[in-house]
């Protein structure tokens, strides 16, 4: 059973923002892939060491076409760089694990699960993970990064895997399953694929799987979501995709986006649209440029404004306050 965001967490937000950047910069950068079959020359690295480690299924994950190979590291040495610098693609994920990072100054109590992006393929696990989790620590966030199942393309719903452990694991922290976390506001912050699926676990309103113990009895809608650049929600110019349905209990959402994206921003205005419909809080910025899977570091480009303008949404929100 699902249950909706609290009301008072309605009420948090009383206005509706849209900015648009215009800037002259150069266009933004497409994350590649790699070549799977250089990953010898690439082994998995940690690049940040997560405070806890949690599995988050108690046995087996629901059933899926599970990769046989390990899981590995696709990023070679000719891989492109975002900001100049390497990142981890890590695919043949086959275990969930949720990824613990606490906050650095005094805790807000507020919780942020991070869905990496990778197009359900690969996951782009320090860009758009890792790297985003030490920034919420240091706003007093705890945050949680996904480790989700990948890749899923030999799946009649590429989504579904992941949206099924974005469920488990909302209802996991609801839970208070993990060590030393106390948790009053859960939100959920997921880059393109990521947050495609952070999209459909915010507008869910069943459970993608049959439920294996008491936890699955807890709310699995999140309070709020971030979603950054998210990917394929709109079918037809800003239409939603069926599956997507926005209703007033939808929780408030910050959705952010570059103009000359490859994966259009029109995923972005549309949902916005629709929330608007509803008159769900909400927040968009389109920048003019910055491509696609910048993540958090600085480009130069104008995307670069999204982290300052996202903290200053969840100050307004009272989910830095101690």
């Amino acid at each position: 059973m699902l249950f909706p965001h609290s009301s008072s967490q309605a009420l948090l937000s009383l206005t509706t923002v849209v900015t648009m950047f215009v800037f002259d910069d150069c266009s933004g950068r497409l994350l590649a892939q790699g070549n799977a079959a250089d990953h010898l020359a690439s082994p998995v690295q940690t690049p940040r060491v997560a405070d806890v480690i949690l599995a988050v299924w108690p046995d087996k994950a629901p059933t899926w076409k599970a990769p046989t190979n390990p899981e590995f590291d696709t990023t070679t040495d000719n891989s492109n760089k975002i900001a100049g610098r390497r990142l981890m693609r890590l695919t043949n994920v086959s275990k969930p694990e949720l990824h613990v990072f606490r906050p650095t100054i005094t805790s807000s109590n507020t919780t942020v699960l991070i869905a990496p992006g990778g197009g359900y393929s690969i996951l782009a696990w320090d860009l758009e993970g890792t790297e985003i989790a030490t920034w919420l620590q240091s706003l007093g966030i705890t945050a949680i990064v996904l480790k989700y199942r990948v890749p899923t393309g030999q799946e009649p719903k590429n989504w579904l895997p992941a949206v099924q452990d974005l469920q488990r694991s909302i209802s996991l922290i609801r839970s208070n399953g993990i060590p030393g976390v106390k948790t009053d506001s859960l939100g959920v912050l997921g880059f393109s694929a990521g947050g495609n699926a952070s999209a459909r676990v915010a507008t869910a309103t069943v459970r993608f799987y049959e439920a294996q113990d008491q936890i699955d009895e807890t709310n699995c809608v999140p309070d709020f979501a971030i979603l950054i650049y998210p990917a394929w929600l709109v079918e037809q110019g800003t239409t939603l995709i069926p599956e997507l349905k926005i209703t007033p209990e939808t929780p408030t959402m910050f959705l952010a986006h570059a103009a000359n994206d490859s994966v259009t921003c029109l995923s972005s205005v549309g949902l916005f649209a629709a929330l608007k419909a509803e008159d769900i809080p909400a927040e968009l910025h389109v920048f003019s440029s910055g491509g696609h899977g910048f993540g958090g570091r600085a480009t130069g480009n104008p995307t670069d404004a999204w982290q300052p303008l996202c903290r200053t949404w969840l100050a307004q929100q009272d989910w830095l306050n101690p």
